[in-house]
């Protein structure tokens, strides 16, 4: 297995591919975590202008590696969150500020730390047989990499505590139901349903996407009045961009929807 790459990444157009091939179910912890950080900022340097996130096992995620724990345990209360070395918060918040959208195509389990990767991505698409929940409880612990507060966010305290407390696995109509995922697709459809989300993302305005994640982060995280004091800085470069002197052009000839953006 130390020979095998954790993932695979391809390049279709102006979407980036990264697939998970991390055997047996797609563990997380630094030896998935580490190339992953590295193949979404090669996507970034490499011009990108959307990214998928899949898995080609059976499974998106059965959780986090177990390995890991024993350091932890052993240092007990007074240890590092991190004995590993791998800085999960870091993880997160650039993932979640990468100035590209993020698509997670979900199949097969999505358990615990799984959920967690899923939750920093902009939009989640599942498949209809796919089985989701945030199971860390069975353990005695609660989701470890921010899962829980982005539960919180996006389907509010109650539903929150339930997915975590509880620890059960969920279907993905009901996490669609909800507000967990965006979209949920028979199984068959997910690929295909995947890159045209994926590709229309890419073909939109990059800028302004980037915008759009940060001031969304910042509401998220710090409120709406942070966001708003933030919001005509964060909006300078959309002023500065092609994609915009475009799109206003665009509009007058043609009318709305038919720009051809360049993403920059």
């Amino acid at each position: 297995m130390a020979d095998e790459t954790p993932i695979i990444t391809e390049q279709r157009g102006p979407v980036t591919v990264i697939t998970m091939v991390y055997k047996p179910y797609n563990l997380i912890g630094p030896t998935l975590m580490i190339p992953l950080q590295a193949a979404l900022k090669d996507a970034q340097k490499a011009g990108s202008r959307a990214i998928v996130l899949r898995s080609g096992l059976r499974h998106f995620s059965a959780g986090a590696d177990l390995t890991l724990f024993g350091a932890r345990l052993q240092q007990g209360s007074s240890g590092t969150a991190n004995p590993d070395g791998w800085s999960r918060i870091d993880f997160l918040k650039e993932v979640e500020l990468l100035p590209i959208p993020i698509v997670a195509s979900v199949h097969g389990v999505c358990l615990g730390g799984g959920v967690e990767l899923a939750l920093v991505c902009d939009y989640i698409i599942a498949s209809s047989s796919a089985k989701i929940g945030s199971v860390e409880s069975a353990l005695g612990l609660h989701p470890l990499m921010g899962g829980i507060q982005r539960q919180v966010q996006r389907v509010g305290i109650a539903r929150a505590k339930e997915m975590s407390m509880l620890g059960r696995r969920y279907d993905a109509a009901t996490l669609e139901r909800w507000g967990l995922i965006n979209h949920v697709v028979p199984d068959e459809a997910l690929e295909k349903t995947t890159m045209t989300v994926a590709e229309e993302l890419a073909n939109g305005p990059t800028v302004a996407h980037a915008a759009t994640k940060y001031v969304a982060y910042i509401a998220a995280n710090e409120g709406v009045r942070a966001a708003d004091e933030a919001m005509d800085k964060l909006q300078e470069p959309i002023w500065a961009s092609e994609d915009l002197k475009t799109g206003l052009a665009s509009f007058r000839q043609n009318g709305p929807g038919l720009a051809k953006f360049k993403g920059r």
